[in-house]
């Protein structure tokens, strides 16, 4: 029996690697970066790895094991004290920590949803939110991306409980949700809201519900630290109540060990950091105005740090990123099936620290690429 798996996982990896598909880990190398998420080099920025080393030398026990869940020894004062700092600054009334961005939405979509519930996705959301709703049973319905007409026609045919579930700036096509209109739909059917800011936090000050003042508006926000923030980790941010039921029910949130101190810490500080440090996200936006001013096709947000340029076909598209790689440059490559046939795309993107001289070569290259193939 196992070796018939076997074959048939081999057959499936093999199929895979035929079409130029297969997954692989690879380590960081030194090329130019335009594929990561640190959008404000915070990851490699040495004042702030400084700021860390700081506070390590002062408490050394930062860096070693929580030794618990957080119901049981993993609840020290540090990430006590630093939810109740997140909740200040996003002027939520609660803040809760999970060690990943997945493992947030995972217990969000997981415990509040149930099989009598209908969740409401935007088509490009998140895959934690799809694998939260299948362990929640609740009937799950995608409405076309960023559609309005579309969101508003599903909600008026629901009965029952409905969530709707977005993000603000999403990953794949770099553009940003109406958000202000799809709170008005929403209220108007009564629906609950849940945001992802995952991509929008640091780039746009605290994220889009910060910007337009909606913090009454949604049920939970949910913010990430492994993108701008340069860290890792995730906040659910939502009222007394929300906190204290998933506190209960959330089994990635009970039954996983809880992250080492270094990592509250780390966030903690990072926020003081961007706080300290408005120049980083006016660089990125900078960055992106160059770009944009190149000569080049752009599906994406004029102010997004995600830009995805559209080359249909595999093959071509994996021509171009190794033409860029071979360049000295590191972008990533979407491919069908992950997107709809026809709508493979190069995504770039763009950091506080890529200079004005990468950004031109980057889309020379890409501009040079599509005049030899079209």
């Amino acid at each position: 029996m196992l070796n018939n798996q076997l074959n048939n996982w081999r057959k499936s990896l093999e199929k895979r690697k035929q079409e130029g598909t297969l997954r692989v880990l690879r380590p960081q190398t030194q090329e130019i970066d335009f594929y990561s998420n640190d959008y404000l080099g915070l990851a490699g920025n040495r004042s702030f790895q400084n700021r860390l080393l700081g506070k390590i030398s002062e408490n050394p026990r930062l860096l070693t094991g929580s030794t618990g869940s957080r119901l049981i020894s993993g609840h020290s004062i540090i990430v006590s004290e630093t939810e109740d700092y997140i909740a200040k600054e996003h002027q939520f009334p609660c803040a809760l920590l999970f060690s990943s961005g997945y493992n947030a939405n995972l217990s969000l979509f997981s415990t509040l949803l149930n099989r009598h519930d209908t969740l409401i996705m935007d088509e490009q959301i998140h895959r934690s939110v799809h694998d939260g709703c299948r362990l929640s049973n609740a009937k799950k319905i995608k409405f076309k991306h960023n559609d309005l007409q579309d969101l508003e026609d599903i909600l008026k045919r629901q009965k029952g409980g409905c969530y709707v579930a977005i993000e603000t700036l999403y990953s794949m096509d770099g553009d940003i949700a109406p958000i202000e209109e799809i709170v008005q739909i929403t209220e108007k059917y009564n629906a609950n809201l849940i945001v992802d800011e995952a991509h929008a936090f640091g780039v746009f000050g605290y994220g889009m519900i910060e910007k337009f003042r909606l913090h009454d508006k949604v049920m939970a926000v949910v913010v990430t630290y492994g993108k701008a923030l340069g860290t890792h980790g995730a906040a659910i941010l939502c009222n007394k109540t929300i906190r204290s039921y998933l506190i209960n029910f959330a089994s990635p949130f009970i039954y996983t060990t809880s992250s080492h101190d270094f990592l509250w810490m780390s966030i903690k500080e990072g926020y003081e950091f961007l706080k300290q440090n408005h120049q980083l996200a006016m660089d990125l936006q900078e960055n992106i105005k160059i770009f944009r001013k190149q000569n080049l096709r752009y599906a994406s947000s004029e102010k997004s740090p995600i830009q995805a340029i559209l080359i249909p076909e595999n093959n071509r598209l994996r021509n171009l990123k190794e033409i860029l790689f071979e360049n000295g440059m590191l972008t990533y490559a979407v491919f069908s099936p992950t997107v709809k046939t026809g709508t493979e795309r190069l995504r770039i993107c763009l950091h506080s620290f890529n200079t004005a001289q990468e950004i031109v070569k980057l889309t020379q290259i890409i501009e040079e690429f599509n005049d030899k193939n079209e």
